[in-house]
């Protein structure tokens, strides 16, 4: 039996490399942590896209948001990884 489309999405995003844009995140209460990413996107943003992107969502966690919008550039390579 072979996979629908949505079951082929899933299989593909969960064998990413996932993992927070700065290294020590993991070791940061929730709220204080950024983004969380695949590799291929944390690979290919710039510095400054790092650190605005991790802004955005540490600011969006302390109003105790859980989700915080992408800027367009960053979507863009989220949707392609």
């Amino acid at each position: 039996m072979s996979l629908k489309s949505p079951q082929k999405s899933l299989k593909k995003w969960t064998k990413q490399k996932w993992g927070y844009v700065t290294k020590s995140d993991s070791k940061k209460p929730r709220r204080k942590r950024g983004r969380y990413l695949p590799k291929a996107v944390r690979e290919s943003l710039s510095p400054s896209q790092k650190a605005y992107t991790n802004r955005k969502k540490r600011k969006a966690s302390a109003k105790g948001k859980q989700k915080a919008k992408y800027t367009k550039k960053v979507a863009k390579k989220v949707r392609r990884a």
